[in-house]
């Protein structure tokens, strides 16, 4: 009996959920409006529209419940009653590798195709491993922290009393099971910061000097801004967004780390900016620049059936525009650190090329870092440095 209302419950929310806002959006409205849900019902639902979702858009035709059955033994690894309801064959055999569960799934519904779970898999960046990352929309990510140099040993002995397991990532870095309590855990929030796997190894590409000029133009609630300081305080920085909440946002996160000294401007880099930044001249800047999420999908697997493949182009040309009005602010000769939470190609070695071809960028080093080997986001970085302007491109810039 629980594991048909929890049936009807996974229904319910599917045929109600918009399919143009994100689950993590609109679950908790949903169960505002069904107070008689306790948490292991809350948990139960998330868990099984998540997982559905996971299924992306395989097995088109089938039933939502078939599917459903589908994306729970796929995406499970212990024993759960409503898989046992429905699928006891399956719920028998959860402890299976991925790649055998697969095979099942493929022996049981012969029109299933692993590639079908992410029908743009062709517009991959290069070096990702397709087969790898697909399955890897089977596997929740984790939560990453990235703890604050001196609260090491507090952090984890905190976990540690609690019981939550953990893995020490390195550079400071843990990662946690997905759903961790942490607000609870930790009143003092200032010993971490919440931050992604893929996203702290960017700062790799950073290396700032003292005293230096730099800018995070695209810089949201400031998470890059804050690896910087962290690997050298004495930088003069710049933090600027088109979005006044999320910069207000970025004001409580630098006080809690200590960071008081900055400048923050509201910014449509879409536009010259010359009004506000024609004095400025910058040692380095940092673009983590808007683009699709498609590497953060593992985290928001709804959006990969809203995702239309036009919408691409469009953050190609919203990225393009970005940069060219970003550049000009740059020093020859230092660098300028793209970013993307991307996976496609389009976003981030095309743009590489259009930078080098059009800007005068000269590229340093660039990388993939692959997170669905490590239950974390896909993005990509670039280190580039700014060439001596050439006369073409000064008129360029002086005709904008």
């Amino acid at each position: 009996m629980k594991a048909l209302n929890q049936l009807k419950t996974f229904q319910r929310i599917l045929a109600e959920f918009p399919g143009n806002v994100q689950l993590s959006k609109y679950l908790p409205g949903f169960f505002r409006q069904n107070k008689q849900m306790g948490s292991t019902d809350r948990r139960v639902a998330s868990r099984l529209i998540y997982n559905y979702f996971r299924l992306g858009n395989a097995l088109p035709g089938l039933p939502p419940e078939d599917k459903l059955m589908v994306a729970e033994f796929l995406c499970n690894t212990q024993t759960n009653s409503f898989l046992q309801h429905f699928k006891p064959e399956w719920a028998a055999c959860i402890a299976f590798t991925l790649n055998e569960k697969l095979e099942m799934v493929k022996a049981a519904y012969p029109n299933f195709n692993l590639h079908d779970v992410y029908p743009l898999y062709t517009r991959l960046s290069a070096g990702i491993d397709t087969p790898e990352f697909l399955r890897s929309f089977f596997v929740q990510p984790d939560l990453f922290i990235r703890v604050r140099k001196g609260f090491e040993q507090q952090v984890k002995a905190t976990l540690t009393k609690a019981e939550v397991t953990f893995k020490d990532e390195g550079s400071n870095c843990l990662s946690l099971p997905n759903g961790t309590r942490l607000e609870t855990l930790f009143p003092n929030q200032h010993w971490f910061e919440v931050q992604d796997y893929s996203s702290q190894q960017t700062a790799h590409y950073f290396k700032p000097q003292r005293w230096e000029n730099w800018w995070d133009a695209c810089a949201a609630s400031g998470g890059k801004s804050l690896l910087l300081h962290e690997q050298e305080p004495d930088i003069k920085l710049v933090v600027s967004d088109i979005r006044e909440s999320i910069l207000a946002n970025l004001d409580e996160r630098f006080r809690q780390a200590g960071l008081m000294k900055y400048q923050k401007k509201i910014l449509d880099l879409t536009q010259n900016p010359d009004f506000i930044m024609h004095n400025y001249a910058f040692d380095g800047i940092i673009l983590d620049a808007p683009c699709t999420g498609s590497g953060t999908w593992g985290r928001t697997p709804e959006l990969i059936t809203q995702f239309g493949e036009h919408r691409i182009e469009f953050f190609q040309r919203l990225q393009q525009s970005i940069v060219r009005n970003v550049v000009k602010y740059l020093k020859p000769g230092k660098p300028l650190i793209y970013i993307t939470c991307s996976a496609f190609k389009a976003e981030n070695e095309d743009a590489v090329d259009f930078m080098m071809k059009e800007l005068g960028l000269q590229l340093e080093e660039m990388k993939v870092l692959k997170g669905y080997t490590h239950r974390a986001d896909t993005m990509f970085v670039a280190r580039m440095i700014l060439g001596e302007p050439t006369e073409s491109r000064v008129q360029s810039t002086e005709s904008e």
